[in-house]
């Protein structure tokens, strides 16, 4: 027997069997019969080409869309489209939505097409057409029209034609929600007429967890969620076993206004009891503990749990980690919590490639060991190869402890070249850390040297100070942020010696604000505002890092970087005393086929001064591309400086490897 042609396979096989078929007139499928699902839970077809309401239809449309172009393909199509006649005209006169809603749904509507072997009698066609008002309303009231006007009538046709129904709609208002009343049972409810603060709150803010609120348009559907949103937020805040006791849509058909009633039954309020911990091999005990965030007696509340976890994910030791509970009965006052972590290499290494408009082109080596020697400690090691930027960054950090704190030792030396100077630093900090989902937290002593050389000659300086730095965060994602905003403070104050200028005291001030907003219509702003100051007295001479300086891709785009700062009268950039800046950018996906990569425009003013009354703006603004990917946003932008009257190409792209 000889193979099939490279046309053919067993699809092409079976639809010339299925052809042959239904050539014989045997039905595939049964006549559909049953009852149309509830609209409240009704999805649309995912191809509005293929009628799903008769399944000779639909198969016919599969067999064009789905198998090869061959004659038995064709065959099987044509016999089963021939096996289907429509058998009713029915036009259906309302709102599109509603009419798309009626026209799934109705009788008349999904028995338009009967088999070829069947009849529709006349008698049937009437019974069909006096039910369809009585139908059409049940469904309107699905979506909160409870006073609509229908009529259907059958309309004269040509003999030969098929019998036409018209069935028109005048919808009304649609009513909306007057009052939502939610009421609780059990231990909530016991708990707040014993006037428990925090059981009131919770009752209180229960509403807002809704779907539909005061003034929403009612539908089914709306209140279906409506309910499951409401026993989802109580649950989530502690009573894992709570269940619905009853519900009641009370609905004023004169005004157009519904009364909705959702009796809840909280069940027992779960608290913490012990913590069982699994997946530990390396790592002690104890720091997965500290991590916890609560107490025992404390109630398991879903934040409570999702911020458990997301702890542990950042702390840098795990690869995964779940925690849970089981809703038990009997143990709901002290409730066991179930941690299952998977532990990351005890050593880790990163190779790097990158290049930024900024420092040039760089190669890098990073180098984690999470519990060197067997202490309760990690190691990061980080060497930095570039153009213009050559560093090693050593820090050294206890694992966590009580209050999320660790312990820190940091070291960096670091040599940058600009394009006016080159500046050589040594910095060491001994200091504590603190992180949580929106705040972290730096407390450290730093002692600081620098030295830079330019074109003038070599002035080097010292400082030993005290620091806090803290950053918090509001935003929907901290990696590809869309919404929020994201608050960096730095304060410091110590002493600065030199050879060169006279010893004394000095203060260091820097914030750093940034917002984003979604605009609408897939329109995305954001805005910065950064400021910073050094008070100290003249002739006082602080290490050149600890000065500010603006230009590049983070600060002022169209300018170098750190190019935009004092200059002395050798026209030498030096870091300035006191900065701002700020920036907006808006942009907006260049394709709906492209969504993460976007367009954008901005503009860009700032500058760096020893004086306020020296200060004038530089501007930059243009256009560019970003790319959101998994490890970040990736930019390319394209900026006018108006000082130079010249334009400058940024970008920021690294890969890792």
């Amino acid at each position: 027997m000889s193979p099939l042609p490279p046309t053919c396979g067993w699809r092409a096989l079976a639809a010339g069997v299925l052809a042959a078929w239904l050539a014989t007139g045997c039905a595939l499928l049964p006549a559909d019969n049953t009852a149309p699902p509830k609209p409240a839970t009704a999805a649309a077809s995912d191809d509005a080409s293929i009628d799903d309401s008769n399944p000779l239809a639909r198969l016919a449309a599969l067999v064009r869309k789905g198998l090869p172009t061959t004659p038995a393909n064709e065959a099987a199509a044509t016999a089963v489209t021939a096996a289907v006649a429509p058998s009713v005209d029915l036009v259906i006169d309302a709102p599109v939505p509603l009419r798309t809603l009626l026209d799934k749904y109705l009788d008349l509507s999904r028995l338009r097409l009967l088999r070829s072997d069947e009849v529709l009698e006349d008698s049937e066609l009437a019974r069909l057409v006096a039910a369809a008002p009585a139908q059409a309303r049940d469904l309107l009231q699905t979506e909160g029209y409870f006073t609509p006007q229908v009529t259907v009538q059958r309309e004269a046709t040509a003999p030969g034609q098929l019998p036409r129904v018209r069935l028109v709609v005048v919808p009304g208002a649609q009513a909306t929600v007057e009052r939502l009343r939610v009421d609780t049972e059990g231990e909530l409810s016991r708990a707040q007429d014993a006037g428990d603060s925090a059981a009131q709150a919770q009752v209180k803010a229960l509403p807002a967890a809704a779907k539909l609120q005061a003034g929403s348009p009612f539908r089914n559907a709306d209140w279906a969620d409506t309910k499951q949103q409401l026993l989802a937020r109580l649950r989530a805040d502690g009573y894992a076993g709570a269940r619905l006791n009853g519900s009641a849509a009370e609905v004023d058909a004169e005004t157009h206004r519904v009364q909705l009633l959702v009796v809840l039954d909280s069940g027992p309020l779960y608290r913490a009891g012990p913590v069982l911990v699994e997946g530990l091999n390396h790592h002690d005990e104890a720091t997965v503990l500290n991590l916890a965030g609560f107490h025992a007696g404390d109630a398991l509340t879903e934040a409570r749990l999702l911020d458990y976890q997301d702890r542990l994910q950042k702390a840098g030791l795990f690869e995964r980690a779940t925690v849970s509970f089981d809703p038990v009965d009997g143990t709901a006052a002290a409730t066991p919590v179930r941690v299952i972590v998977s532990e990351l290499p005890l050593q880790q290494a990163t190779v790097g490639l990158g290049v930024s408009a900024n420092t040039g082109p760089r190669a890098s080596f990073e180098h984690t060991h999470r519990r060197p020697f067997g202490w309760a400690v990690s190691a990061y090691n980080k060497l930095e190869y570039g153009r213009d930027n050559q560093s090693w960054t050593g820090d050294f950090y206890s694992h966590p402890g009580e209050g999320f704190y660790r312990n820190l030792l940091g070291v960096q030396i670091s040599r940058l070249r600009s394009d006016t100077d080159l500046v050589f630093s040594q910095r060491v900090r001994l200091g504590r850390t603190q992180d949580t989902p929106r705040i972290e937290r730096l407390y450290f002593l730093e002692l600081l040297r620098a030295r830079q050389s330019d074109a003038a000659g070599t002035q080097s300086a010292e400082a030993v100070s005290g620091n806090y730095h803290v950053v918090w965060r509001d935003l929907d994602s901290v990696l590809l942020p869309t919404r929020g905003i994201t608050l960096s403070l730095q304060g410091g104050a110590g002493q600065a010696f030199s050879r060169q200028a006279k010893d004394g005291p000095f203060t260091r001030a820097y914030g750093r604000l940034t917002g984003y907003l979604p605009l609408g219509s897939n329109w995305y702003g954001q805005a910065r505002l950064e400021a910073g100051e050094i008070f100290k007295a003249d002739g006082v001479l602080v290490p050149d890092p600890l000065g500010f300086r603006a230009g590049g891709d983070d600060s002022v785009r169209g300018y170098g970087y750190r190019t935009l700062a004092p200059k002395d009268s050798a026209g030498i950039v030096r870091s300035g005393l006191m900065l701002a800046t700020a920036s907006l950018e808006l942009a907006h996906p260049v394709s709906p086929n492209l969504p993460a990569v976007w367009g954008a425009v901005f503009v860009d003013a700032g500058n760096a001064v020893d004086r306020w009354a020296d200060y004038n703006i530089a501007l930059g603004y243009g256009v560019g591309v970003r790319w959101r990917s998994p490890i970040g946003p990736l930019r390319v932008d394209l900026a006018w400086a108006d000082q130079l009257h010249k334009f400058r190409l940024h970008m920021s792209v690294g890969i890792a490897f």
